[in-house]
Order: structure tokens, then C-alpha cells, then sequence
């Protein structure tokens, strides 16, 4: 194999605000492997709370033997040598992932969705999230949400309902919202609750502290909206204990460490009667399309990472209707590579 990377520094249209954060861009190291004259592309979105960095991935990279990796690909196996290597840095195991599934569709000549067994045909509608922000600058957000059909919201601190009316003097789409565990009273947050079911709200991430499973789990019990896990999941081993704390999880691939296991915690939550909503973090278009591969198989997508961003490398996924088109493509389809990207 041919292992070649890129630093990349992936600016955000607006500065990006949820209940404890802030941030303009995200660090990413996109992967490139060779194998036997087959080229997969990868991505690690690294956003800061996670914990890696260029340095970490950079070394990560350097401890993998690349000897071992032989087609047809085990990936059960090579998660679980990723995983032997170093605990934890799920955005750089996720890139060998990707890149590896790449070059397996290619190998078989299908499309990565057709291998998960994904049908275009049930996409469901992907969300255009809006982070916290002034009133002024949330209406900005609004306008370049034209094209899609559902808002995600974020939300967290003590102006939520002025955020949500602002938000409804101008479109009156479905929305979901997401908390960021910013919600510290439950009888509070019981009773927004039921204000933003009466506004529309189809969703809601993650509304309390992802270690206080009780609190979530009363919410969970009364809630007339679907209450789903997103930092209390990130691996396959972590949905066991949500059973019941939750109505259904939240699947990144930069958490779940790729297409695979990400591919399996679907399927597992649903196992459960659990509902799963596939997400992202900031993205182009390379991780974007492997999360897109697998979002036939969810209840709802939030894959938004390439319409936030000014500098996605790659050509924007095919989008109508507020839907991720999926081509018939060997491996993830992206398209708009260029020869200089990793020189």
C-alpha cells in the first residue's frame, strides 16, 4: 500500500456555536491509500472537544503495518487492529476506514452504499443546522438554508425559545434540535420540551449531560419527541446501556470509527426498536458521501458538513429536494479530485 496524507484546514461559512463551544474551521487530515493500483480517500474530522490533532493522527498513521491490511478487507478485523494500536482517535480510524471501503467498491465495481445493502430510493432528507449565534446572524444562516426541507437547530443556553421563534418567523419547516447536553433542569427542560413539540420540533440530541443517564432517562420516559443519544454514543459497546435512556442514537462516522462499525451500531439500535438519526461533524464531500452511503438505513440524516464550509476540496455531493443523490459509482463516488491535493 501507498499511504499519502494532507493537513487541511476546513473554513466554516460562520463561526460555529453550540451550548459550550466555538469554533471557524476544523482541522482535518485527509488520507489517500494505493492498493494494487486502486486509490481510496479517507477523512479525519478533527474537531477540537474530541481530543486529536494533526500530531495524533500523524503518529497514529505511523504505527499501523500497513502489510497487514490484505483484500478482501476484514474489517472487523482491522478495527480491531486500529483499536490494539492506541485506544481511542476514532477521526483518523475512521479515515483508514473510509479510504478502505473506497478502495473495496472499486475492487467489486459497486457503489459503497449498494455493499451495505442501502437503497437510494429511501434517503431521507438531510438537515441545515444553524448554530448558536446572534438573532441577526441566525437569520443570515436561514437564507443559505434555502435548498433543504428541515432546520437543526442548536440549543443550550438561556435564550432557546427566542432562538426558536426567530427562527419561525421565517420558515416553517420541520426542525430538529440539538442541546449539546445543555440542559440542567429536568423539570425545566420537560416543559421546553413540550413548547417545542407544539413548534415543529421532530427531534431532539442529547438534551442533558451525557453522564447523567437517570435525567435523560426521565425525559426520555416522558417526552412527546423522540430524545436521542449523541454524546452519551460513539462506539458499538456504548448502545447496550441506552436501552431505554434513550428513543435512539445519533451514528457519526468520526466517532464510530468509520463505515463498519457505524454500519452495525444502525443496525444494533434498531435491533433495540431504537430510532437512529446519521450525523457529521464539519466535513467535505469524502466523509460526507461515506455517511450518505449508510443514511438509507436511518430514520433521518443531518449530513450538512459540505454547505457550511468555503473550501471543500472535492465537488459538492449531487443534492435535490432537500436529499443526498446517490450515484452509481463504484466505491464513494467523490468526484473533483485533483492531481496537486496531496503533493
Amino acid at each position: 500500500m501507498k499511504i499519502s496524507c494532507k493537513e487541511f484546514e476546513l473554513e466554516l461559512k460562520h463561526p460555529f456555536s453550540i451550548s459550550k463551544f466555538t469554533r471557524t474551521s476544523t482541522p482535518l487530515m485527509l488520507l489517500r491509500i494505493e492498493y494494487e493500483g486502486v486509490v481510496g480517500y479517507g477523512e479525519a474530522s478533527m474537531v477540537p472537544y474530541m481530543g486529536e490533532s494533526y500530531e495524533s493522527a500523524n503518529t497514529f498513521l505511523k504505527l499501523v503495518d500497513w502489510d497487514k491490511i490484505r483484500f478482501p478487507f476484514n474489517f472487523e478485523e482491522i478495527i480491531a487492529y486500529l483499536d490494539s494500536l492506541a485506544p481511542g482517535q476514532p477521526a483518523i480510524k475512521a479515515a483508514i476506514d473510509i479510504a478502505l471501503n473506497d478502495i473495496q467498491g472499486k475492487l467489486l465495481n459497486k457503489p459503497c452504499y449498494e455493499i451495505y445493502g442501502a437503497d437510494p430510493a429511501k434517503m431521507p432528507v438531510t438537515s441545515y443546522t444553524i448554530g448558536i449565534d446572534t438573532l441577526e446572524i441566525i437569520r443570515e444562516k436561514l437564507k443559505d438554508a434555502e435548498a433543504f426541507k428541515v432546520i437543526k437547530v442548536k440549543l443550550g443556553r438561556d435564550n432557546d425559545q427566542e432562538i426558536i421563534e426567530t427562527i419561525r418567523s421565517m420558515t416553517n419547516v420541520p426542525l430538529y434540535v440539538d442541546a449539546n447536553q445543555g440542559w440542567t433542569d429536568k423539570i425545566k427542560a420537560i416543559d421546553l420540551i413540550y413548547w417545542l413539540h407544539n413548534q415543529g420540533v421532530v427531534l431532539i440530541e442529547q438534551p442533558m449531560d451525557k453522564n447523567n443517564p437517570d435525567g435523560n432517562a426521565w425525559l426520555t420516559e416522558r417526552s412527546p419527541i423522540p430524545l436521542l443519544a449523541d454524546e452519551a454514543v460513539q462506539r458499538l459497546a456504548d448502545i447496550d446501556k441506552l436501552k431505554g435512556a434513550y428513543h435512539g442514537i445519533n451514528v457519526k462516522l468520526m466517532k464510530s470509527c468509520g463505515m463498519y462499525e457505524g454500519s452495525r451500531m444502525i443496525l444494533k439500535a434498531r435491533s433495540f426498536g431504537m430510532k437512529v438519526l446519521i450525523g457529521c461533524m464539519s466535513e467535505t464531500s469524502c466523509a460526507t458521501l461515506a455517511a450518505a452511503a449508510l443514511a438509507p438505513l436511518c430514520n433521518w440524516a443531518d449530513l450538512d458538513g459540505p454547505w457550511l464550509t468555503k473550501n471543500n476540496p472535492f465537488n459538492d455531493p449531487a443534492f435535490e429536494n432537500g436529499k443526498y443523490i446517490l450515484k452509481n459509482l463504484p466505491g464513494l463516488g467523490l468526484q473533483g479530485i485533483t492531481s496537486d491535493l496531496f503533493l
